[in-house]
């Protein structure tokens, strides 16, 4: 008699309570591993690129580089804490989360000073509620979909409460104006929807929605039309784009294949905007060159990878979709980075994760990190009772086992 089944009548049948139940896994070490490669590769390459800014900005060269130190510690408290929690609690928790995070955004537009001709930090550039904002929402909107998981295929109860969701955040982080972190929690709402089972032709509803509005928001906004007319521009003619890119791309020239070395970049010094944050990739790129590009892109790649990997073992859809958020989370922000530098898309504020300088960025990361870890440590516990869901139904069969479909259809709850 086979585990799971019971006879009755000679008739086989399903048990009604049937709960999986193994041994749970410790830390995916791979994915911890990755994150101190990253942390060590980001802390070295910051002291490079921020010596000269910083002398020049605060008058101390190590002002940056210091301050950063700092923020990795509260960074690794963060992740600590966040992997010895239960990700289940965050179902109790999430509410407040997101009320104290739009609480923040909206306590930012009115009594934030302008900087640079926007309201994105507290402190004096110190904190960005925004980053916060990415993270929570990726929270929130695990946490709601694996509770409408049932009605995800009801409009009415599931893409339009999902617009109202991410209109309100975006709509707050727009505001500042942020364009990039607005843009950016809009495109992660979209994948989890279609993560959760969300039916085709509303994800279909919700692209041309998206692409409405970015061109709404190009027409409507000088910031967005600039930086699209400069993408066009440098797509046709290399030499016609952005100030910032046309430096970008003298640094990775200069850089060529092995790099000038750790420390001798010259384009830092010569003229490229803000080396220690937005630009840090183009100085990496010149100073350790296409090997050491790579290899940073070899790393965000095995983050990813891990991080899927995470969701896949989930002992539930709310911890497949929580990781895979969280891992695409990262992912995309290292990607929008590093394209922008290359010149493959319009230029965004995006942070390069555990490169750029800055505390939010670094501290929210390390906090995803520290979930991603509380999740992969609950790999094959008891899973729920009732609850057979896996996630990633609708996978490329490359194995043709049992000569059916190759892409068998999705799997809703």
């Amino acid at each position: 008699m086979g585990t799971g089944t019971f006879v009755k009548d000679r008739r086989v049948l399903p048990r009604k309570r049937a709960k999986e139940v193994t041994q749970s896994q410790g830390i995916d070490i791979p994915l911890l591993l990755t994150v101190i490669a990253l942390l060590v590769f980001g802390m070295i390459m910051l002291y490079s690129a921020s010596w000269d800014f910083s002398l020049s900005a605060y008058g101390d060269p190590m002002k940056m580089f210091t301050r950063q130190v700092l923020w990795l510690g509260l960074g690794v408290v963060c992740a600590t804490l966040l992997a010895s929690m239960d990700y289940h609690h965050w179902r109790r928790l999430v509410i407040l989360a997101m009320a104290l995070t739009i609480f923040l955004l909206v306590s930012l537009l009115l009594l934030s000073e302008i900087r640079f001709n926007a309201k994105r930090a507290f402190f004096a550039g110190s904190v960005q509620p925004s980053e916060l904002a990415k993270l929570v929402s990726i929270i929130y909107l695990a946490v709601w979909m694996y509770a409408k998981r049932e009605n995800l295929q009801d409009i009415q109860l599931g893409l339009i409460p999902l617009g109202m969701i991410l209109g309100i955040v975006g709509g707050l982080i727009y505001l500042q104006p942020d364009l990039s972190a607005a843009g950016t929690v809009l495109l992660l709402g979209g994948l989890l929807f279609f993560l959760a089972g969300g039916d085709l032709k509303q994800i279909a509803l919700l692209l041309v929605a998206a692409v409405l509005m970015g061109w709404l928001v190009v027409r409507i906004s000088p910031t967005g039309a600039e930086r699209v007319t400069d993408f066009v521009n440098g797509i046709k003619d290399p030499t016609q784009a952005s100030y910032h890119v046309r430096r970008s791309f003298e640094a990775i020239v200069n850089g060529g294949i092995l790099g000038t070395g750790i420390g001798r970049s010259e384009t830092k010094l010569l003229g490229l905007p803000v080396p220690p944050t937005d630009s840090i990739f183009a100085v990496i790129a010149e100073e350790l060159g296409l090997v050491g590009s790579l290899v940073l892109i070899g790393l965000y790649g095995t983050l990813v990878w891990r991080g899927m990997v995470i969701a896949r073992r989930a002992p539930d859809m709310l911890g497949t979709l929580m990781a895979s958020g969280l891992a695409l989370w990262i992912g995309l922000e290292a990607l929008i980075n590093m394209t922008v530098m290359v010149g493959l898309m319009p230029f965004a504020g995006n942070a390069l994760p555990f490169m750029s300088a800055g505390g939010s960025n670094l501290v929210v990361s390390l906090g995803a990190v520290g979930i991603l870890l509380n999740i992969s440590r609950q790999s094959g516990r008891t899973v729920e009772e009732g609850n057979d869901w896996r996630s990633f139904g609708a996978v490329v069969d490359l194995r043709w086992r049992n000569r059916r479909r190759r892409v068998p259809r999705s799997r809703r709850s």
